[in-house]
């Protein structure tokens, strides 16, 4: 094992919405890494428990925690059990994420409601109870997942991008805040990584996806492995004065008018 694969060793790192896609990749690097990990997930306990499986078979230690994080109280409950199974969370990364396609003449509040509180909301009540436990340490690491359309108009997403844009200066706010304290804030934005969440979209997706592809400079889509790299990065003692930033994971897409 190299040295910079060490560096989670002893850590413990909470991925919402870690049953599958950049969640679950994200989940395993970090077990690849040395952290013991905190899967959480809202319906599907079978996907949770298969890569609590695939962490176990890395040597680390994790735990499945159904939570509903539109839920404040079910926020409390989860963190109430990380500390009572692990006593300690250095790593948060928001990845959770929910939103009804639709434009923004068509939105209702109870679309602004749900998406804002998942997406968005969740990520504040989170932190607010990871980062005294980082604190203890001196050591903490926070990565919230974003996406191009907190900046830009995409088809079909406009409540979804402005959650993204809030993640996005939530994570500034945060970053100045909790750097004293030796905790690490960033978000990372991948461009178009073909996962089950974009099934939703009332898009043919096989066109979008090699219409992307071959757009991007990199001649490929970001996977959810590239994804879960960048973040590991940003976990990392090599990372420490990136604090504050959302990183463009795309291939070079977005260089391209």
């Amino acid at each position: 094992m190299k040295d910079e694969d060490q560096q989670l060793i002893g850590k413990v790192a909470l991925i919402t919405g870690a049953s599958r896609g950049i969640g679950r990749a994200i989940a395993l690097e970090l077990a690849g890494r040395g952290a013991d990990i905190v899967v959480n997930y809202l319906r599907k306990k079978s996907a949770a428990e298969a890569v609590i499986a695939e962490i176990e078979a890395l040597g680390r230690r994790a735990v499945a925690i159904k939570a509903n994080l539109a839920e404040a109280a079910q926020i409390e409950a989860m963190f109430d059990q990380i500390e009572a199974e692990f006593g300690r969370c250095d790593i948060f990364v928001g990845n959770a994420a929910s939103g009804t396609p639709r434009a923004a003449l068509e939105l209702t509040d109870k679309h602004w409601d749900w998406t804002m509180d998942v997406n968005a909301r969740s990520v504040l009540r989170c932190v607010q109870r990871a980062a005294p436990l980082m604190a203890r340490h001196g050591w903490g690491r926070i990565v919230n997942i974003s996406s191009p359309g907190s900046s830009r108009v995409l088809p079909h997403y406009s409540v979804i991008g402005l959650s993204k844009a809030v993640i996005e200066a939530l994570t500034r706010y945060l970053a100045v805040e909790l750097a004293p304290q030796g905790i690490v804030v960033n978000a990372v934005s991948p461009g178009l990584v073909d996962t089950d969440a974009v099934s939703a979209f009332p898009v043919d997706l096989q066109e979008v996806f090699q219409y992307a592809a071959g757009r991007a400079p990199a001649r490929r889509l970001v996977t959810p492995a590239d994804v879960a790299g960048l973040v590991a990065f940003l976990c990392s003692d090599a990372a420490a004065m990136i604090v504050g930033q959302t990183v463009l994971i795309d291939g070079g897409y977005s260089l391209l008018v």
